[in-house]
């Protein structure tokens, strides 16, 4: 005999794990309307107190993901591998990765997100791109992995809908730090992309969600735990996120700045994290043999321009303008430019990456409510980062802002976020490990 939502919440409040059909069943009356968000609100502060067992938060991501529509990719012959980042401050990776992996043979399907707090979100970097249309139906999703190797559009409501509407109740109520239900939320939209295998990019630091390196591999475990429970090839891997990814933060800045990187040029870090994850993808997607075999292929693809290619065809075929690609004079430009300089002579010691991310929404690089509007063309660009000697005066980053007052904010910000000095900057490696 099956529980009652109340008895349900119960049990979870007193510690106890439910099965697989209490699950079920509860995320089915919720999407059906017959769970009230006020007794859902409920189960999931006792899943924030109480935690869940291995199989619990399996059965939890399997009934979200079957919520809604799971795609059936299984006419395009290549493998279907994905990527996901928990998010960063100048993490725009994805921009580069999914036609650059897409042009080695292993097909792309990329459902991605907006920007959350402190950090961006590649929708909104895709939206700088003039024309680009992220809210595509899901058959010409599909029609574009099989016929490009990749497309990149938001969540629909076809997909996942329990995550949407579980998440909107968990953002309101104190409730997002948990890991089981951080773990179904991304997971049960990744599932249902209709991919064979997932990378995972799970991010540490000051810019990050999870602040310490112990705190991003308990979440990569359990990720990659559940993705195998799920039936999917997964790893995971541990990158910094204590200062900047790449030079810029921004949604033109950053957007401008991953095509860089299939041009052959871009700033070291961001060409590393992006051949490790996609490295990965490569050997998940059995294309390459191992890593070293991967990273040649991958090289190969930004060396003879294919890479750039697949790029040019997915901007154009989701109604971007493709020169985009090739020439940052076609993003929206920021009217006014000023220098942060560093007021004496030393080593930057660290930065406040979460504090140069709100100093990016304040400028309108990102929302503090959900009804913002995105200025596409607002952020900033460093030219030193930690451990860099500078001298009095010189230029750390350009500030590219809509209007003085709002460059003069940035400005504060980014003196309290910079920390100059003569001590030793802390050797943390850009990617710490995998996990699976």
């Amino acid at each position: 005999m099956s529980r009652t939502t109340p008895e349900l919440i119960a049990a979870k409040r007193d510690g106890l794990a439910l099965s697989g059909d209490d699950i079920r069943g509860l995320i089915a009356g919720f999407v059906r309307g017959d769970v009230a968000d006020y007794q859902m609100t409920a189960f999931a502060m006792a899943v924030f107190f109480r935690g869940m067992t291995p199989d619990e938060t399996v059965a939890l991501t399997l009934a979200m993901r079957d919520s809604g529509t799971v795609v059936n990719l299984s006419d395009i012959p290549a493998r279907k591998v994905d990527k996901h980042s928990t998010g960063g401050v100048g993490d725009k990776v994805s921009l580069a990765l999914a036609p650059l992996v897409a042009a080695c043979g292993v097909a792309v399907p990329m459902i991605s997100g907006r920007g959350l707090g402190h950090t961006g979100g590649t929708l909104d970097k895709l939206e700088a791109i003039p024309g680009f249309s992220v809210d595509l139906p899901i058959p010409r999703f599909h029609e574009l992995v099989r016929d490009i190797g990749t497309c990149m559009i938001g969540q629909t409501a076809e997909l996942a809908p329990a995550d949407k509407r579980l998440y909107a109740l968990r953002d309101v109520t104190a409730t997002v730090e948990s890991i089981p239900l951080i773990v179904a939320s991304i997971l049960s939209k990744k599932l249902a992309e209709g991919i064979d295998g997932l990378v995972l990019d799970v991010k540490f630091g000051s810019g990050a969600f999870m602040k310490t390196p112990e705190q991003a591999r308990a979440l990569a475990e359990n990720l990659v735990s559940v993705a195998r429970g799920g039936g999917k090839d997964c790893v995971a891997w541990l990158t910094r996120m204590d200062r900047p990814l790449g030079r810029t933060v921004g949604n033109s800045l950053e957007t401008i700045e991953a095509f860089e990187l299939l041009h052959g040029r871009g700033p070291d870090d961001l060409r590393e994290v992006t051949l490790t994850l996609g490295a990965s993808m490569l050997v998940m997607g059995r294309v390459a043999a191992d890593e070293a075999a991967a990273r040649a292929m991958l090289l190969a693809a930004i060396a003879d321009g294919s890479a750039a290619r697949v790029a040019r065809a997915m901007v154009a075929a989701q109604g971007g303008n493709p020169a985009a690609v090739d020439d940052p004079t076609v993003f929206a430009q920021a009217p006014v430019l000023v220098p942060f300089r560093a007021a004496s002579t030393g080593t930057i010691l660290a930065i406040d990456t979460h504090g140069v991310g709100i100093a990016g929404v304040e400028m309108g690089a990102g929302r503090a409510r959900t009804t913002d509007t995105i200025d596409p063309a607002v952020g900033f660009v460093f030219d030193h980062n930690v451990g860099a000697r500078v001298q009095a005066g010189d230029a750390i980053a350009w500030v590219h802002a809509r209007d003085a007052a709002s460059a003069n904010r940035a400005l504060e910000r980014l003196t309290r976020a910079v920390s100059l000095g003569d001590g030793v900057v802390a050797d943390i490696p850009l990617i710490l490990e995998r996990v699976g």
